[in-house]
């Protein structure tokens, strides 16, 4: 009998959702990550989980480090190409019209982390999330974040004294607080309506709560011309 290649074969069948053996193992390193922590999972749980040969895992990530990252980078890969499509995009000139496009991307960045499989949000936390090797996850999260910053300086552009926003760039509190939804879902208090509330809560900081409804609306549209 020859012994299994790189790669295959698995123990069994696939048990985890995934279109291919690699989503599968994501799936199942963002379950254990989450739950037991980066530092207790090892590769030989994770292929255990997914029911195939550690070596197999080996062919599709060379190391635990390489799965974390890619984890890191898909939590805000949807938000920022998002984020990047509404800013490209021409709009309405007025401040209805800026606020949407900020309310739009926490709504939908925020929906993201909401909705997804797995709070993999909590991974932003770990010591190793900061080193070297994983700057591409950080560089995307930067440039995330300054887009909310863009957004936010537009608003504030066109209304001069946001409602309670303070000295805190209002993109920046924007964006600071969909990452809370993260905290929020760990301690299992986020819902449906989450996301839209702190959509809400950034256009009332930017003192346009009478035009709430209008904005929704607007961001609505965004996100159904922008959003995948």
């Amino acid at each position: 009998m020859t012994s299994a290649g790189p790669g295959r074969p698995r123990k069994q069948q696939p048990v985890r959702p995934g279109a291919t053996a690699r989503d599968e193992i994501l799936d199942a390193a963002a379950e254990l990550f989450t739950s037991q922590g980066f530092a207790n999972t090892s590769t030989r749980a994770i292929a255990d989980a997914v029911g195939m040969r550690q070596s197999s895992l080996y062919h599709h990530f060379g190391t635990k480090d390489d799965i974390l990252g890619e984890l890191l980078k898909g939590t805000v890969a949807g938000g920022l190409d998002f984020a990047r499509a509404v800013c490209a995009a021409p709009r309405p000139a007025g401040a209805v019209a800026a606020a949407a496009a900020l309310h739009s991307v926490a709504l939908y960045d925020g929906g993201l982390l909401c909705s997804a499989r797995w709070n993999l949000g909590v991974l932003y936390h770990l010591p190793e999330a900061r080193a070297e090797r994983f700057e591409p996850f950080m560089a995307d999260r930067r440039e995330l974040r300054q887009l909310y910053r863009d957004l936010g300086q537009r608003v504030v552009e066109l209304v001069p004294a946001p409602g309670g926003a303070g000295s805190a760039p209002l993109g920046e509190l924007a964006f600071r607080m969909v990452e809370s939804l993260i905290n929020l879902r760990a301690d299992g208090l986020a819902d449906d309506h989450s996301a839209s509330q702190t959509a809400d809560a950034t256009i009332v900081l930017a003192g346009l709560s009478a035009e709430l409804d209008e904005v929704r609306a607007l961001s609505r549209n965004l996100i159904s011309e922008h959003g995948c």
